[in-house]
């Protein structure tokens, strides 16, 4: 199977357990656009009528909504990333809601937060949310010595060296997981959901302890201004990735919305901004 054709799986997984119909003064639109604006809701019609989404008018929660998303978006990172496993080979976990204290850059943090929560004082001054769960992660164990040297002699245990790295199983007593990736899933972006989500990232950077894993963001958010409240800036996000981003293009253009589709492209052009089936070769990296 293709990625055109595991990105139209993963949208049709959308239409059929997500998107559904909502009605706000008399007038309908698709759950992921803002009921109160009148292009939000017209752009997200454009991007179901090029999807073939059903008229689905089942009523789910925003809370439904944003776990399926991060389900499905799993289900389509899993199978993806799986086919590119020649360039980037290992022993993989795709996993949701796991705290960063499970891998080993994070893996001091739990410490951290046992011993504050016995210090007032140092509760006071430090509590800062340091085990962060991210929605989606994509991690590695470490190696064998025998896979290291499976075409070559590389390593040996009768060598002093290369005897701190994580990536050897030998070096650990008890072999932790390498946080790979970092995937944040926010269905719509509001605001205070931007702004989580680069305090996540920049807890992620700062409280590392090793190699930083990626860390991203993927939305199905319609509107470009809100769109650019997460994407733009550098620093704490790789880069954010959308759900439909060829069709929220054709949906913006179709529209007449030139300064909508202005501003999508600012943020293709400048590498802020891309399409979900790039995420997987950008793991790769």
């Amino acid at each position: 199977m293709s990625i055109a054709e595991l990105r139209k799986k993963y949208h049709q997984r959308i239409c059929e357990r997500i998107i559904c119909i909502q009605k706000k003064d008399g007038i309908e639109y698709p759950n992921f656009a803002d009921g109160s604006n009148d292009a939000s809701r017209k752009i997200s019609w454009g991007i179901v009528d090029r999807l073939g989404c059903p008229r689905n008018y089942r009523l789910i929660s925003g809370q439904t909504a944003g776990n399926q998303f991060e389900n499905v978006t799993r289900e389509f990172l899993q199978e993806s990333f799986e086919m590119l496993k020649h360039l980037r080979p290992g022993e993989w976990i795709y996993s949701a809601q796991s705290s960063i204290s499970d891998f080993e850059q994070y893996e001091h943090l739990a410490y951290l937060e046992e011993v504050i929560k016995h210090d007032r004082k140092l509760e006071s001054a430090l509590r800062g949310g340091y085990l962060i769960i991210p929605d989606i992660i994509i991690a590695r164990w470490p190696v064998s010595d025998e896979e290291i040297n499976k075409n070559s002699p590389v390593i040996s245990h009768k060598d002093s060296v290369a005897g701190l790295t994580p990536l050897r199983q030998v070096n650990r007593s008890t072999p932790t997981k390498i946080l790979h990736a970092s995937i944040s899933c926010k269905w719509t972006i509001r605001t205070d959901r931007a702004q989580n989500t680069r305090t996540e990232a920049l807890n992620l950077i700062r409280n590392r302890k090793g190699h930083q894993p990626h860390i991203v963001a993927v939305t199905a958010e319609p509107t470009p201004h809100r769109l650019a409240s997460l994407a733009l800036g550098t620093g704490d996000l790789d880069c954010v990735y959308h759900f439909a981003l060829y069709e929220l293009l054709d949906s913006t253009k179709s529209l007449g919305y030139d300064n909508s589709h202005d501003e999508i492209q600012m943020m293709i052009e400048g590498r802020r901004l891309r399409d979900i089936s790039d995420l997987p070769f950008d793991l790769v990296i």
